[in-house]
């Protein structure tokens, strides 16, 4: 079992984080318009799942937008946001900031964890009990993980270079 920090205050973590080697745990998350996506979904694409504890907190929609940015321009990469907003607001939040891109879905954890507790980042005590930590996986055409980041500390980004550029070897 993982453990990241707030604001230097150990959080803990349910699950194991995938590795890279490891077969992608299926997940099950409610996209914007409600209708469940899940792993099997983004099946033959090179894929990119960034987990968030929600888009309503600044370091949340600054790497939403950021992956957003960056992978906007990529050609064969899908990014997924999970989070554990509600999926109205997250439809507000890509609104709001003019994220509508084909490469960037927004998946919300609402009625189903399996994504944070099937990847290891569902918190599991403290204020964010529920939510998810901060983590990014990259995942191959065949849902095998490749890269796998769990931000040690909650508040801080992700490194975005390094993620793009494992998902850009599989393209």
């Amino acid at each position: 079992m993982a453990q990241v920090t707030l604001k230097g205050n150990p959080v803990p973590l349910e699950g194991s984080i995938p590795k890279p080697g490891d077969k992608a745990p299926d997940f099950r998350v409610a996209k914007q318009d409600l209708s469940d996506i899940t792993l099997k979904d983004l099946a033959g694409k090179v894929k990119i799942l960034v987990a968030v504890p929600s888009l309503d907190t600044p370091v949340c929609a600054i790497e939403t937008k950021k992956f957003n940015e960056k992978v906007a321009k990529e050609n064969g990469i899908t990014t997924l946001i999970v989070s554990g907003d509600l999926p109205f607001a997250m439809k507000r939040f890509c609104t709001t900031e003019g994220i509508n891109s084909d490469n960037l879905i927004t998946g919300s954890q609402f009625k189903d964890f399996s994504f944070s507790k099937n990847y290891g980042t569902h918190i599991s005590g403290g204020p964010l009990a529920g939510l998810s930590a901060r983590a990014v996986f990259v995942v191959d055409k065949d849902d095998v993980v490749r890269y796998s980041e769990l931000v040690p500390e909650i508040g801080s980004e992700p490194n975005y270079d390094t993620v793009l550029a494992e998902a850009k070897k599989l393209v």
